[in-house]
């Protein structure tokens, strides 16, 4: 009896430390695990496949490169090297099916096929035609054109894939009339996409961004009001502001400069743009400048502000009964009250697009606008409902190349994240610093993240955690974290604005029908220029503790003086009226 008892306390013992062990396993931290292995062996996915990107132009190739090399790093376990190069490919594979296999990227596949679809029935309803005949009577310069495109990319708030897959195809006939290059057309898309996403009291970021801020004050016991905190930070959100006071500056100046520059200037002449000449480019501009409409269709406005108009408003619909039905199901009392005790006020929409699901939100809404779009042409003897539902698979195919641009983004994402890269740069960087550096440094480490990664949600993740204990225990005044808040929010979107692997980009373009690494290498001087101010006039006067009334403004000024010493005219009458002149001085 006593050795049965034995026995059993034995084996209990046993079972109970089998199962402790395993627990600590499962907390251990992977992603610093490797970060700690590697070192900076974690840098080489990221600088693989920016650097093959702006060497081969071929953003697939150069993101499967990129993703094979994490794969190589991770399964590298000798000499063999054929073995592992075989294992780095399936874990590309791999990668690319779970990415694939995924919920809320799935989600976003299907939307930005819906939309593809959708705006290929407005076109061929005549809606696209007639929009553009619209806005190019009140587009009649490059100017109007250029600051139109920036009112309706503010107009989109809510979420900033919507922005680049919706602007994109509506503006692309209006600034090409007005001989605006693509570059410029993908550049003005993209900085009021994730920039003014980033912004907005009401869109699909604000869970994330409140939530995070939530978060970081619990881990210190710090009480405070996390959406007052979001609201408190919107000021100091230098990069996201001056980037849209840049296009408007811009477009009314009528100056570029760098890579822009050359590109508007060969729209204004009428020549070939730098993404001229490219397969790819001529692909998408084929493909998304078929706007006649179909044989015997008179162009109707209304076929172009119906199922677009449905398109937003049922995206805001959706994103509000996706938030109400995630927040009844849960277990958020306060959450639950509000919905119940005023559903429609602005605090309970607030709560229910923070919650709710936007790669879901958007594909119900392309759907059901695709849907109407169909209603439409058919009741009107355009097409029947067969004809129409062809129309719309052909506007998907248009938006394929997207769709495999963004699975392999997604893989790189996942190898970085294994591999530590993030957690790598942060215990690089982060070291001693000073009290009025810190906002600074937080920027531009965010800045490097978003960029390497291509993510804004994942830099967020992991900077906010450490961004806000850090600046608290260095200030302890909520001026002072606030700021450094701002920081991590602004930083993580200039990686998301620029960087070519991120996805917002790689829709940017795409929706401008440019080739995607002459989009990224036109703007990187424009965003670099913009980040710069906002480091020297915006968050290290700010890190001083000068209120924003003075360092806002002040900032904004040097955005227009910096245009001006940097920037050249890109009208072409001016130019050539300079150059007569300096030849006739000669």
């Amino acid at each position: 009896m006593k050795n049965k008892t034995s026995k059993v306390a034995l084996i209990s013992i046993m079972i109970f430390m089998m199962s402790t062990v395993m627990a600590f396993a499962e907390e251990v931290d992977i992603d610093q695990v490797n970060a700690d292995k590697y070192g900076a062996l974690t840098l080489i996915p990221p600088l693989v496949a920016i650097i093959l990107a702006f060497a081969t132009k071929n953003v697939v190739i150069s993101l499967a490169i990129g993703i094979m090399s994490g794969g190589f790093i991770l399964n590298f376990a000798g000499i063999n090297i054929f073995y592992t190069i075989i294992q780095a490919f399936l874990d590309l594979v791999s990668r690319a099916v779970e990415s694939l296999a995924d919920p809320w990227h799935a989600g976003i596949i299907l939307q930005v096929l819906a939309i593809g679809g959708v705006i290929n029935l407005v076109s061929k309803m005549g809606g696209a035609k007639a929009i553009a005949e619209a806005l190019s009577k009140k587009a009649k310069t490059a100017k109007s054109a250029q600051l139109i495109t920036w009112f309706a990319g503010l107009l989109v708030f809510f979420d900033d894939y919507a922005n680049s897959l919706i602007i994109g195809p509506m503006m692309r006939p209006v600034t090409d009339k007005m001989k605006i290059s693509r570059e410029r057309l993908a550049f003005i898309i993209d900085a009021t996409a994730a920039p003014v996403a980033g912004l907005a009291i009401i869109s699909t970021w604000i869970g994330l961004e409140v939530g995070l801020i939530g978060d970081a004050f619990n881990s210190i016991g710090v009480n405070e009001n996390a959406f007052g905190v979001f609201l408190n930070t919107i000021p100091f959100r230098f990069y996201n502001i001056l980037i849209l006071a840049f296009i408007v500056i811009t477009s009314c100046l009528l100056k570029e400069f760098g890579p822009m520059r050359k590109c508007e200037l060969e729209a204004r002449r009428g020549g070939k743009s730098l993404a001229d000449g490219n397969e790819l480019n001529k692909k998408i501009s084929q493909e998304h400048d078929d706007l006649e409409p179909l044989e015997g269709v008179v162009p109707n406005i209304w076929s172009a502000i119906i199922p677009i108009g449905t398109l937003i408003v049922g995206a805001l619909i959706a994103f509000y009964y996706s938030g109400y039905t995630t927040i009844m199901a849960g277990d958020n009392n306060v959450s639950i009250e509000i919905m119940k005790n005023a559903p429609f006020s602005f605090e309970a929409i607030r709560e229910a697009f923070s919650n709710s699901d936007a790669s879901v939100a958007l594909f119900q809404s392309a759907l059901f606008a695709g849907i109407v779009a169909m209603i439409m042409g058919a009741s009107k003897k355009m097409f029947t409902i067969s004809q129409g539902i062809e129309i719309w698979v052909d506007g998907m195919k248009t938006l394929l190349i997207t769709c495999v641009i963004l699975i392999c983004a997604w893989s790189l994402s996942s190898v970085i994240k294994e591999l530590g890269t993030a957690k790598f740069l942060i215990n690089y960087l982060s070291d001693s610093i000073p009290a009025f550096t810190l906002p600074s440094i937080i920027f531009v480490l965010g800045a490097i993240i978003s960029f390497a990664t291509g993510t804004s949600y994942g830099t967020m993740g992991i900077l906010m955690p450490l961004a806000i204990p850090l600046a608290y225990s260095i200030n302890p005044d909520m001026s002072y974290v606030i700021v450094s808040t701002s920081a991590v929010l602004t930083g993580a979107i200039f990686g998301d604005h620029c960087s070519p692997i991120s996805d917002t980009t790689i829709l940017s373009s795409m929706g401008a029908g440019c080739n995607h690494i002459d989009h990224v290498r036109t703007q990187i001087p424009y965003s670099l220029f913009v980040g710069s101010i906002t480091i020297l006039f915006g968050y290290i006067p700010a890190g001083f503790g000068m209120p924003v009334y003075i360092v806002l403004p002040v900032a904004l000024a040097a955005v227009f003086i910096g245009i001006q010493i940097f920037g050249k005219s890109v009208d072409v009458d001016i130019e050539e009226e300079l150059t007569q002149s300096n030849r006739s001085i000669k």
